[in-house]
């Protein structure tokens, strides 16, 4: 029998038949995860409802030394849930628990499979609701949230995920079942919190998740800006922040992604807008009136030529529907894409963007630009159709170039997406060997038999035995089958 088959046996014994998948149609429903531009079907699918039995799952696969993955909702945009063709897909989103909330501490305990919108539901009632908002904040799992950092559109005030989490139960990829970190801030120690959140799976696998819950705030002001150019509408963003404003949020959309948008959900943007912005501010409602009468200044003083200020809670979410919706809604226009998602000073967001669209042009495809202008975080988007033979692969030019565009200005490779299988291969342009060597050494603490999301963010095998600047080749010690870590 093969180690899957093997595998698959204890597995059942241990969860129950429909708890375990083997079939290969079945199978191809875990293929991939948001980023359906890369497929694997995994040898199997668990599906865990305790921590107990995930960490069985990963005890049984160590002990056959069966790489596997985590997958919470699947709709991460990197390729980190990618499935491992010889290997095990542990889907977390059966665990959806909310364990506690607790407003006298301002926590709330969850399980990983929890929905992120949903602990703002749970919340509500008693005045207080969970920050972090990726777009897909209506789907997405506060497990995969974990592991990616994810962020938002208001994480421009308020943080990622790793500023609102404050303690995990997590499964070690040797099968342990351990804490990190608690309810209170600041424990004392190295910061093993701080390295698991974001690690996308490397590290091991969260069952429990410790949030901070954020009280209410008493006045919400939202508007929408259009401009006729998209250099006004950066300008205008860096005003806002320069004037010393902290919007909960400010997101812009160019004039394909508002074309995109509006053939989707029909928001009903500006006509002729070659950009707009979303403004949000929250807080004390002195404050925010005070403010909002600054950014709407700031916004006419840079040319916008219509800004409408959200009357109601149902004004507000038309504004937000369209933004929301980009993402999905770029299938309207285009029968395939590639969702980037690099990080630049907001101060040089004109001129990038006019760099993008040469880049663009340059390619023979489109680039829709939608994103966290407040922070920097760009999403542009690179159309194209696979049929047309040669055009995947200058879109696939024209997305490395905008990478290199965003480390050039001093920016990063990913700002909440993460790494995964996606953006592997641009991380030496980030990183010396060095570096990357460094890292490697904390996931070799957590991790030294590699069978915890094997080939995700590292751009070449490295495995655990080797030596700085020894990955050309064996370590000596790998040749006699010896583990070593460092």
């Amino acid at each position: 029998m093969t180690a899957i088959e093997v595998l698959a046996g204890r597995l059942r014994a241990e969860l129950g038949a429909d708890q375990v998948i083997t079939d290969r149609q079945e199978l191809r429903t875990y293929e991939c995860d948001g980023l359906a531009h890369y497929k694997v079907v995994p040898a199997l699918v668990a599906l865990p409802h305790t921590a107990a039995q995930v960490a069985f799952v990963v005890r049984a696969c160590a002990s056959l030394s069966v790489p596997f993955v985590a997958r919470g909702s699947g709709t991460g945009l990197s390729g980190g849930a990618l499935p491992h063709a010889d290997g095990v897909l542990i889907v977390t989103s059966q665990m959806r628990k909310i364990r506690e909330i607790s407003p006298e501490n301002e926590r709330a305990v969850v399980e990983p499979g929890v929905i992120n919108l949903h602990v703002t539901k749970a919340a509500a009632p008693t005045g207080y609701y969970y920050a972090p908002d990726p777009s897909s904040q209506q789907i997405c799992s506060i497990g995969g949230n974990v592991a990616e950092n994810s962020g938002g559109a208001h994480c421009l005030k308020y943080g990622f995920t790793t500023n609102h989490v404050t303690g995990l139960q997590v499964v070690t990829p040797d099968g342990d079942l351990v804490r990190l970190g608690g309810p209170a801030l600041d424990p004392p120690g190295y910061d093993l919190l701080g390295a698991f959140v974001g690690s996308e799976g490397t590290l091991g696998i969260a069952t429990e998740v410790t949030v901070k819950l954020t009280r209410l705030p008493e006045t919400v002001r939202t508007l929408l800006a259009a401009f006729h150019g998209v250099d006004q509408a950066g300008a205008a963003t860096s005003a806002i922040i320069g004037a010393g404003v902290v919007p909960a949020a400010i997101e812009m959309m160019d004039a394909l992604a508002i074309e995109a948008a509006e053939a989707a959900v029909h928001c009903e943007y500006p006509a002729g807008a070659a950009a707009v912005l979303v403004v949000e501010l929250d807080g004390p409602a002195a404050e925010v009136e005070a403010q909002f009468e600054q950014v709407t200044a700031l916004c006419s003083a840079h040319d916008a030529f219509e800004i409408r200020v959200a009357a109601d809670d149902v004004e507000r979410a038309l504004i937000w529907k369209g933004r929301k919706s980009a993402f999905a809604a770029v299938g309207r226009i285009s029968p395939d894409y590639i969702v980037q998602d690099g990080v630049i000073p907001r101060t040089a967001l004109p001129s990038v963007l006019r760099r993008i669209d040469e880049l663009a042009s340059s390619h023979g495809v489109r680039v829709a630009n939608v994103f966290h202008a407040g922070d920097g975080n760009l999403h542009p988007l690179v159309l194209f159709d696979d049929d047309v033979p040669g055009q995947a692969e200058r879109a696939e030019e024209a997305s490395g170039a905008i990478i290199d565009l965003c480390i050039e200005y001093g920016g990063s490779i990913t700002g909440e997406h993460g790494v995964g299988a996606d953006k592997a291969k641009y991380m030496p342009r980030m990183f010396t060997d060095d570096d990357l060597d460094t890292m490697q050494l904390v996931r070799c603490a957590f991790d030294p038999a590699g069978l915890a999301n094997p080939g995700k963010i590292f751009p070449t095998p490295r495995l655990c035995g080797e030596r700085p600047g020894r990955h050309r080749g064996a370590h000596p010690l790998q040749e006699a089958g010896v583990a070593e870590v460092f």
